[in-house]
């Protein structure tokens, strides 16, 4: 992403009752220096610099939004509030070489958002590829392709998404977006959460080794810590070429604002040491926001709905801002109909939007596992790493209340309004949970195959957060190879769970069939880590069911 571009076109210019997943020894010894201390070197008059890369997102059949960072001037770092207004151009092309120019503009660029800029491009045409660079100062940011969705009522013959959830940047490095920017195929990959962590460095999920430290190196609480950890993340080489190769359509879940979040807190913040939860939450929406291509959605979050001709539309949800506080595992109130997950606008409204629907498929953007999930009879040794992954107390009981199992009501009202009004090609796309799944989702999980299925779900693994092997420190495959056995036995709807990889899938989409394959990574701490294809599954047209299917797209 070093190349420059010149434009033919110049406009003017410590609370103990925290889960942390793995700490360090010798972590508190590491420090993470400043963002500035990682950015090329410059002299304090030389041209503004698009350190951060491009990005492009919410892709409409006329529009799309483009995004990037100036950097002004050398002291003008992620959350360091410095910097000159600059103005910020931009052009989109119908070819590479930025000739076949379409649409031209610009904007400015503030310390008011961290010198992060949008352009939201309309009057483009559907389903095409086009590209975009932006530049100030006699500066060129790198080029960057996009696609615009479908028109609404087009018959589509396929689509395909590059899926990713939890990227945890001190585990190890990005490859699985490397890998998904090399394909080249991608109309729009999805982030299905957890794109950046809050914790301080060497807090969480590390194998005991921070692989590359956190900027700031404390735990992240306000605006100029979000942003400052957004701009670490939006350093890196692998985000940053995705970026560049499609549009990202993306939802945000809990280590956006702090772990286990929900409307009123989150476990991993203490009132009045760390703040009011009020002001961090708005601090870490607002960094999201600015550091972000997507386009603030209804109340200021992230549901909101895509559509892709007749083929497919996407509801993404905002699993975080209406939830009520989980409950404590092993009381009955999870099924308390006064608590929610979703909150009872955004629930109405996905259920109107489901059943209104007149595409073959309705895919859901799902930050955390809709499928039940009874643990079953595990060892203690496996049952003790498993339980702290899921956040379940180390007495084993059935089932996760950060995810739907918490709020079952939710998830009854759902299935249930699906069942009733024959809905059927509905998917589910969920990430949280560091491990790999393929569900039919039950409308019953007791009685489940005798009753029927609702929809299917689709569940990646991390980039890079820690799943069962890591936290258990034992070779790849080994507690997958027992435990995936016991953990299918306990629930009948699951096909196949991996609970040791990384990686990433690519959902393939027909008239006939919806299919993800996953991939799975090498090495997570290293930067060259190669990838391969691990599994496929499928759900086919008017099923609602999940089975194996042999070869990846």
């Amino acid at each position: 992403m070093t190349s420059r571009y010149r434009s033919p076109e110049r406009l003017n210019s410590l609370s103990p009752r925290r889960r942390t997943v793995v700490k360090a020894a010798a972590a508190t010894a590491v420090l993470a220096g400043p963002l500035a201390a990682a950015l090329p070197a410059r002299a304090a008059d030389e041209t503004p610099a698009f350190p951060h890369g491009v990005a492009s997102g919410d892709p409409l059949p006329d529009g799309i939004l483009l995004w990037t960072r100036v950097t002004p001037t050398a002291e003008a770092v992620p959350g360091s509030g410095l910097g000159p207004d600059t103005e910020v151009g931009w052009i989109v092309a119908k070819d590479k070489a930025l000739t076949n120019i379409v649409a031209k503009g610009s904007v400015t660029a503030t310390a008011a958002t961290d010198h992060t800029v949008k352009a939201d491009v309309r009057g483009l045409e559907p389903a095409t590829d086009y590209w975009f660079r932006f530049f100030a100062g006699g500066t060129d940011s790198p080029v960057a392709r996009t696609r615009t969705a479908p028109a609404a009522d087009a018959s589509v013959a396929g689509l395909r998404f590059g899926v990713v959830s939890c990227a945890n940047w001190e585990a190890g490095y990005f490859s699985a977006y490397r890998h998904l920017a090399a394909r080249g195929d991608l109309d729009a990959w999805l982030h299905l959460g957890d794109y950046i962590y809050e914790y301080g460095t060497g807090e969480y999920g590390t194998r005991d080794t921070v692989v590359r430290p956190h900027a700031p190196a404390h735990e992240i609480l306000t605006l100029a810590d979000y942003r400052t950890r957004h701009g670490r993340y939006k350093s890196d080489a692998d985000l940053q070429a995705l970026h560049a190769t499609a549009p990202v359509i993306a939802i945000w879940d809990d280590h956006e604002f702090a772990n286990d979040a929900w409307s009123g807190g989150a476990e991993n913040h203490t009132e009045g040491a760390e703040g009011a939860w009020s002001a961090r939450q708005a601090a870490a929406r607002q960094a999201y926001f600015e550091w972000m291509p997507v386009r603030t959605a209804i109340a200021g979050t992230t549901y909101r709905r895509l559509r892709f001709g007749r083929l497919a539309d996407l509801s993404l949800l905002d699993l975080r801002s209406f939830r009520s506080q989980q409950a404590a595992v092993g009381n009955g109130s999870v099924d308390d109909p006064d608590r929610t997950l979703t909150g009872r606008a955004q629930l109405d409204w996905l259920k109107a939007g489901l059943k209104s629907s007149d595409t073959a498929w309705r895919l859901v953007g799902n930050s955390v596992m809709i499928s039940p999930f009874a643990i079953g009879s595990l060892t203690a040794d496996l049952l003790e790493p498993l339980a702290e992954l899921l956040g379940l107390p180390k007495e084993g009981l059935a089932f996760n209340t950060d995810q739907w199992d918490g709020y079952t009501d939710d998830r009854r009202e759902l299935l249930s309004h699906l069942r009733s009004n024959a809905i059927r090609n509905t998917v589910f796309l969920t990430g949280d949970i560091h491990m790999a799944w393929a569900n039919d989702v039950p409308v019953n999980a007791g009685t489940y195959p005798l009753s029927a299925s609702a929809a299917t779900e689709f569940v990646v693994s991390s980039v890079t957060s820690d799943n069962l092997d890591d936290l258990v420190k034992v070779p790849e495959g080994t507690i997958s190879a027992v435990a995936a056995p016991i953990i299918k036995a306990a629930n009948r709807h699951v096909h196949w769970v991996d609970t040791d990889r990384h990686g990433y899938g690519v959902l393939d989409i027909t008239a006939d069939r919806a299919q993800m394959d996953y991939y799975v990574l090498s090495d997570r701490t290293k930067p060259d880590a190669t990838s391969a294809w691990a599994r496929s599954y499928r759900t086919r047209s008017g099923t609602q069911k999940v089975e194996r299917t042999y070869d990846p797209v």
